[in-house]
């Protein structure tokens, strides 16, 4: 994320697992219907996107298994933490993911929820594709590499 993005958005929580599970191809921003006093939760970063997903349901779209915990300082009034979450998204974007994740292999996972400018909670879709075990390792063995390399570098520049 670019010092640019920061200024605008105040990131909640990210899904790391799921850059390490998928493949993004496409990226997309959907606001998200919370109720009562599970926006203060978002604020507090008391949420968790791991095994989440997003579905489409009779031309809507809802978010699964995203748990949002109870505000500290709520009541009774609390919302059920692991409740399903309507997404707001545009009839044709709808359209266009629908058509995309009945596709083989394609799925709708939410990369990170965050605050836009305006103070409106939004969640990052990604249009993934499972990784394979082996593709999981080779991966690692890039991103391993490429971190030998900064080290090398750098200890070299530390020797001139």
């Amino acid at each position: 994320m670019t010092k640019e993005t920061e200024d605008q958005y105040k990131v909640v929580a990210t899904n790391r697992k799921a850059y390490h599970d998928y493949f993004i191809e496409e990226k997309f921003e959907a606001g998200i219907v919370l109720k009562g006093t599970e926006v203060k939760s978002l604020r507090e970063g008391r949420v968790n996107l791991q095994d989440s997903y997003a579905s489409v349901h009779e031309g809507e779209m809802f978010l699964h298994h995203c748990h949002i915990s109870p505000y500290s300082h709520g009541n009774i009034m609390n919302q059920d933490p692991m409740r399903v979450r309507k997404l707001l998204l545009h009839k044709k974007e709808i359209n266009k993911l629908l058509g995309k994740t009945q596709q083989k292999g394609l799925t709708l996972v939410p990369l990170r929820i965050y605050f836009s400018k305006h103070g409106h909670a939004k969640v990052e879709l990604g249009l993934a594709k499972g990784k394979k075990l082996y593709d999981r390792r080779e991966s690692l063995k890039t991103r391993e590499a490429g971190r030998e390399m900064e080290r090398a570098i750098k200890g070299r520049k530390r020797d001139e």
